[in-house]
């Protein structure tokens, strides 16, 4: 038996990947490879692409009229984008929260309800009460809510929204958590917590954060993706991205010579 360190597992293998909008390339010919159980993040100046990166792993972009996205995107060596593959099943393997916290107009408790009630996840009051609660307690929600789980989900504060629509997400039992600018609407109080809270789903699940903050990027990740004008120029662990660049243009966006 070997005791060199155990690689670790790739969920997600991306070759020559490119996203066009209409005749527009926004990305040019990306290859990356994304590990399990981590978080990685993507940073890079407004417009660098990294959010349309981000929506290449549960086929958001197909819902852009115009948008046309090539190359090999595989998750656990499966074609993401074969015509044969349902994009709602995929969805439901990597749930997404977006920057602005987007709860249903509907009860805490329905808010997290809704993706199990849809996937048939559930057979009885019973369990979905237990799932809904071991998903709020994930979520890092269930002390501040369990009281009031028929009040509207809108009603809640803007952290605490982000966290339900987390718990909204993980719901379904996803196996990664796409996180577009998470934290860029919260004050820095929420945006603590949130970090918390994404520093222990990461021994459970992919993350992959796009963030406009360097530092929560330092703070949070595991690997650090630099984008810039629709490049892949630097990928690494971010300690390494953050303090020994091997790109100047990552030095210069790094150091703030350049935004």
């Amino acid at each position: 038996m070997s005791d060199k360190k155990a690689e670790p597992y790739i969920k997600f293998r991306c070759k020559d990947v490119r996203v066009h909008y209409g005749q527009n390339e926004a990305l040019h010919g990306i290859d990356i490879e994304i590990p399990d159980n981590g978080v990685t993040a993507f940073i890079g100046p407004s417009g660098c692409g990294k959010s349309t990166f981000l929506r290449v792993f549960n086929r958001m972009n197909d819902t852009i009229e115009g948008a046309r996205v090539s190359g090999s995107i595989l998750m656990d060596g499966e074609d993401i984008y074969d015509k044969n593959l349902d994009p709602v099943l995929l969805r439901a393997r990597v749930g997404m929260v977006f920057q602005k916290p987007n709860p249903f107009p509907k009860s805490i408790y329905d808010n997290v309800a809704y993706g199990p009630k849809i996937h048939g996840l559930t057979t009885s009051k019973a369990e979905m009460d237990h799932l809904v609660e071991k998903s709020l307690k994930r979520a890092g929600l269930w002390a501040e809510v369990k009281d009031r789980l028929k009040s509207p989900g809108t009603g809640l504060s803007g952290g605490q929204q982000q966290r339900l629509v987390i718990a909204r997400a993980i719901a379904v039992s996803p196996e990664v958590i796409l996180m577009d600018e998470p934290a860029s609407a919260l004050d820095p109080i929420a945006t603590a917590k949130l970090e918390a809270l994404i520093d222990e789903l990461k021994e459970r699940y992919c993350i992959v954060i796009v963030t406009h903050s360097m530092a929560q990027a330092a703070r949070i990740s595991d690997k650090t993706a630099f984008f810039h004008m629709g490049d892949l120029v630097e990928f690494g662990p971010t300690e390494m991205i953050f303090t020994n660049p091997g790109n100047s243009r990552t030095q210069d966006y790094i150091t703030g010579r350049t935004g």
